[in-house]
C-alpha cells in the first residue's frame, strides 16, 4: 500500500479544557438574557446552593425550556419543541460535535470563534430523532445542507413542524424515513448521492432499565456539580424514546452495524462519524473499521466539565 493510501490510526486529543473554542456556551448560561429572549423559561430559573442562577436539570420541562431559549437566542431557531418523552439533547455538547466535525472537514480555523461557512457541504444525520438537533445546528452555524433520517415517523413529523416554523431551513434541511430496522444507510443514501459527513448519536443502552439507571446517574452528577440535592427519578431527565436511548445489544452492537454498512457506501460519504459514549466500545470499533479497509481512523475527545465523550471518525476515501 502506497504512503498516499496507507491506513492511519490516529487519536485526536485536543489540549483543551471545557467546550470547543467556537462554542457559544463555553462561558456558561446567561440566564437573565435567556429569560429576556424567551420568557417561558423564567419559572424554571432559580438560585442553587452556590447562589448561582440555574434550573432543575432533573425536570424534563425545565431542560426543554432551556433548550428552546438557547436555540432561539443563539441559533435563530424559533418554536423548537419535542413531544413528551422524546430525547431532549444538551445543546452545548451537540454544538461541540458540529464544531469538531467542521474542523475535520477543514472548515474555519480551529483557534477562532468566527467560523467560515461552506454551504456546499452536506451532512447526513443518522437517527435525527424528534429534536433534529445536529442538522439544526449545522444549518444555522455553518449553513450546510443537511438530511435527517429516522425510523420513527412521529419523530420526523415533529422535526418537519420545526422546519415549517423556520422558513430559512426549508431548502437546507430535509427528512427521510428509514423503513427497514435492519439497515442504517441503505434506503437513505440514494444512488449517485454523496455526503461530506455522516453524524450519529447511537442508542447507548441495551434496555430501558439500563437507560433509567444511566439517567439517574446523570441527574446525580448534575446535582453535585451545581450544589443541589440528589433526587430520585423514575423518568429520564433528558427524555428519550426507545429507539433513541436503547436497542438490542446497546451501543456496541449498533456501532458494529453502522461500521459494517458504512463500507457498502464507502464511496458515497467522505467521513463517517459517531459518538461513542462508552470507552470500552472504542477499541473494538476501531479494530473493525481498519479490518474493513478504512484508510484513516480518528478518535476525537470532547470535554464538557468532568465528562469526556468521543467522536469516532473514519473514511475509506
Amino acid at each position: 500500500m502506497s504512503t498516499l493510501y496507507r491506513r492511519e490510526h490516529n487519536q485526536t486529543k485536543p489540549n483543551r479544557k471545557g467546550l470547543h473554542p467556537r462554542n457559544l456556551h463555553k462561558q456558561g448560561y446567561d440566564f437573565p438574557s435567556l429569560v429576556k429572549s424567551c420568557p417561558p423559561l423564567a419559572p424554571y430559573v432559580h438560585k442553587n446552593t452556590y447562589g448561582n442562577l440555574s434550573i432543575e436539570f432533573a425536570d424534563p420541562l425545565a431542560v426543554k425550556a432551556l433548550n428552546t431559549a438557547l436555540l432561539k437566542q443563539y441559533y435563530s431557531v424559533i418554536d423548537w419543541n419535542i413531544p413528551e418523552g422524546a430525547l431532549c439533547p444538551p445543546i452545548p455538547g451537540r454544538a461541540d460535535y458540529i464544531h469538531y466535525i467542521a474542523e475535520l472537514l477543514g472548515v474555519g480555523e480551529p483557534t477562532t470563534n468566527q467560523a467560515n461557512t461552506q454551504p456546499n457541504i452536506s451532512l447526513l444525520d443518522i437517527g435525527t430523532g424528534a429534536n433534529g438537533i445536529y442538522p439544526l445546528l449545522a444549518c444555522q452555524i455553518y449553513d450546510w445542507q443537511c438530511v435527517g433520517s429516522d425510523i420513527n415517523r412521529q419523530s420526523l413529523e415533529n422535526v418537519a413542524l420545526i422546519i415549517a416554523n423556520n422558513p430559512t431551513l426549508k431548502d437546507r434541511f430535509t427528512l427521510r424515513t428509514q423503513h427497514d430496522k435492519n439497515h442504517i444507510f441503505e434506503g437513505i443514501i440514494q444512488t449517485g448521492e454523496f455526503f461530506d459527513v455522516s453524524v450519529c448519536n447511537p442508542p447507548f443502552h441495551a434496555s430501558q432499565e439500563e437507560a433509567l439507571t444511566g439517567s439517574q446517574r446523570k441527574i446525580n452528577n448534575l446535582a453535585r456539580n451545581r450544589g443541589e440535592q440528589k433526587t430520585t427519578s423514575s423518568t429520564l431527565n433528558f427524555g428519550g424514546l426507545g429507539a433513541e436511548l436503547w436497542c438490542k445489544g446497546g451501543e456496541r452492537l449498533f456501532l458494529k452495524k453502522l461500521i459494517k454498512e458504512s463500507q457498502v457506501f464507502s464511496t458515497q460519504c467522505r467521513w463517517f462519524t459517531s459518538l461513542v459514549s462508552k470507552i470500552d466500545n472504542v477499541k473494538p470499533a476501531k479494530k473493525l473499521i481498519l479490518k474493513l479497509g478504512a484508510i484513516d481512523v480518528r478518535e476525537i475527545e470532547m470535554k464538557q466539565g468532568n465528562k469526556t465523550t468521543r467522536i469516532l471518525a473514519w473514511t475509506f476515501i
